[in-house]
């Protein structure tokens, strides 16, 4: 009896399992910041430890998050997704191989490829730069969770992905800022209606304090390969 309340208070937790819960989980098993040296007759390499699938299923997350928020993100949200299909492919290639992304980009800066428009290079990079634009709103919703959507919507934007967008790009998210929700619904999209702000506020301090060392060392890659500064084609 004790084995099956257990077992249902397990799939309730589950199933309430909110939005940035689900982030925060995926998280937390990233392994970041592991380095080893391979040696080989001709050159001494450090191996950065960054898991693959754990990202992509965060980067998944930001998806179902901007498509509940509705048509204001569309440009960044098919982005996203087309490359995490990017990456997922390089993937299936050789599970084993390229479970880290280390490899991957690697693999293409070996190749010369890093900076084709179709590398799963720049495919790292742009989802590096949506998680910078989710971790920049996420730390203006934290300082004050009554603030003007928009203005935060924007002001994120402008801060970390403008820079490397083109034209249309640009334009097609200035007419689709005026569909931005309201506080209250983004809220709820992120925590769940039966949760306080103070709880979201609490767990969007914790997805933070996760996103933030994951970013440094996702930079720091994408600066070694020399792909960081590489705007949309």
């Amino acid at each position: 009896m004790k084995r099956k309340r257990c077992d249902m208070e397990e799939a309730t937790k589950k199933k309430k399992m909110t939005e940035i819960g689900s982030a925060i989980e995926e998280l937390s098993v990233l392994s970041i910041a592991k380095t080893t040296i391979v040696t080989t007759e001709t050159e001494a390499t450090n191996i950065i430890n960054l898991p693959l699938k754990p990202l992509l299923s965060f980067c998944k997350i930001i998806v179902q998050v901007l498509d509940k928020i509705g048509p204001t993100m569309a440009v960044l949200r098919q982005d996203i997704d087309q490359n995490i299909q990017r990456l997922e492919t390089m993937w299936e290639t050789d599970p084993i191989v390229y479970s880290n992304l280390f490899e991957i980009l690697r693999k293409e800066a070996k190749e010369g490829s890093s900076k084709k428009p179709k590398s799963c290079s720049r495919a790292a990079l742009w989802l590096t730069r949506a998680m910078d634009f989710t971790l920049a709103l996420l730390q203006r919703l934290v300082k004050d969770m009554s603030q003007n959507m928009q203005q935060a919507v924007e002001e994120s934007y402008n801060l970390t992905i403008k820079p490397w967008h083109g034209w249309i790009s640009c334009a097609a998210f200035k007419v689709a800022l005026k569909l931005v929700p309201n506080n209250n619904t983004f809220i709820n999209v992120l925590g769940g209606k039966d949760e306080s702000y103070q709880m979201v506020q609490d767990d969007i301090r914790r997805l933070i304090s996760l996103l933030i060392p994951l970013l440094s060392q996702l930079h720091s890659i994408l600066e070694l390969y020399e792909v960081h500064k590489l705007k949309s084609t």
